[in-house]
């Protein structure tokens, strides 16, 4: 197979991988705090915006493809912060298996 071409040119913004810590929160549950993992270039694509309406509420889901070097600190469950913006990732693949790059999908958190 022929290797996918992908310009490492659009890499151009900065983000910062982030992985998930529960903390408890003194009434038995946990809230979630984010670590900072290390610091990737990144390139984002929206992908698509979903409305649905739940409890008399209208909520969205927003989704977008983020792409980056590979590196084994990239994992499902993960996310990016990005100007200001969490986008937690949901699957990340590795689209032509010769560990030059990832594909991530990824959900805006509100």
């Amino acid at each position: 197979m022929a290797p996918l071409f992908l310009d490492p040119g659009l890499l151009r913004k900065r983000a910062v991988l982030q992985v998930p810590a529960p903390v408890p929160d003194g009434a038995g549950g946990a809230a979630t705090v984010w670590n900072e993992v290390r610091e990737l270039s990144v390139h984002v694509e929206p992908v698509s915006v979903t409305a649905r309406e739940r409890f008399d509420r209208q909520e969205a889901t927003i989704t977008h493809r983020v792409i980056c070097r590979w590196s084994a600190d990239v994992q499902r469950g993960r996310a990016f912060s990005l100007a200001g913006r969490r986008l937690v990732i949901r699957s990340v693949h590795d689209p032509d298996e010769m560990m030059r790059f990832q594909i991530c999908r990824c959900e805006e958190e509100a």
